[in-house]
């Protein structure tokens, strides 16, 4: 097989590929329109997001018999075409889940600390304890929604913690056991204090964290997102934040950012973002939450046995 590498993956799959006799062309700095010239040419596709997988796109992939991507987002590759014409589409949310997981995690306890307030602070010569005092995870409810391999390992590293872990996932049932109770979303409505979103960017989730849907929470919550920054409205949560119904917000994803997950322009920033980047009650990072050295050889080494086994 000859095989195309669109983005910067780890090594480790092309090495294995190439033990297995298929060829491997590294075509990172290939525009979209230039790949659509030779694509025809490639039995298989490694990719992150750099490239739209769409209909116009595949269409000129004539001899495609697979598309391998290292993580868990699929966003990007249109999976109905895919199945119509017979192309296997592999990816590997297990290489990531971890990071996730502990992201989550270490985002949640700095924003219950003040972590980010109190280092800036103690730098500048400030001692403040009492404008420090933190909160305790132990005791709270956690919503998780989306319970998937993501929502999955992060109810597993909450164990420990003394907390209430319940979930709602639309398409699974039957998922309830040591680690969490599987409710219904208006359970999560209704309990959660913190709530972790871990769902796929679908047109379902698109723009599914707005006003009317944060209205619906019961008690004033800790917001996180470690999944994709399209499922949140960013207003929504600004003025969730000033109406005290948001405590705070962990957001390693962002509304604003590109599909390549490249910089987000300081220069004219939306109010809403601005707001986010003076405020206390926010975390943020670049979307690295899948991000970790481990993470990139795991995802590598779930897609190319997945992708080997397939094609053995």
């Amino acid at each position: 097989m000859k095989i195309a590498i669109l983005d910067k993956v780890h090594p480790l799959i092309e090495e294995e590929l190439l033990k297995k006799g298929w060829q491997c062309v590294n075509l990172f700095e290939a525009t979209r329109e230039e790949l659509k010239q030779t694509i025809h040419s490639y039995q298989g596709i490694i990719l992150r997001s750099r490239i739209k997988m769409d209909h116009d796109f595949l269409k000129e992939a004539t001899s495609l018999q697979f598309i391998g991507r290292p993580g868990a987002g699929l966003e990007n590759v249109d999976l109905d075409y895919c199945e119509a014409n017979g192309i296997k589409v592999f990816r590997s949310p297990e290489g990531n889940r971890d990071a996730v997981a502990e992201h989550a995690i270490g985002m949640l306890l700095g924003l219950f600390n003040k972590l980010k307030k109190a280092d800036t602070e103690v730098r500048k010569g400030v001692w403040l304890r009492e404008g420090n005092r933190g909160v305790e995870l132990r005791g709270k409810t956690i919503g998780i929604i989306g319970y998937g391999y993501m929502g999955r390992a992060f109810a597993q590293r909450l164990l420990g913690f003394g907390v209430q872990v319940i979930a709602y996932d639309k398409y699974l049932q039957g998922f309830g056991d040591e680690n969490v109770k599987e409710v219904g979303l208006q359970t999560i409505f209704e309990e959660a204090e913190v709530v972790s979103l871990h769902t796929p960017l679908t047109t379902e989730t698109i723009g599914l964290v707005n006003s009317a849907f944060l209205k619906k929470f019961k008690n004033p919550i800790y917001f996180i997102n470690t999944a994709r920054g399209q499922s949140v409205v960013t207003k929504a949560i600004v003025d969730g934040i000033k109406a005290q119904s948001i405590l705070g917000a962990c957001l390693d994803v962002s509304e604003y950012e590109s599909s390549t997950f490249t910089k987000l322009e300081t220069e004219n920033l939306p109010e809403e973002l601005a707001y986010f980047y003076d405020s206390d009650k926010v975390v943020l990072t670049p979307h690295i939450a899948g991000w970790t050295h481990e993470a990139k050889f795991k995802m590598a080494d779930y897609l190319v046995k997945k992708i080997l086994e397939e094609f053995s």
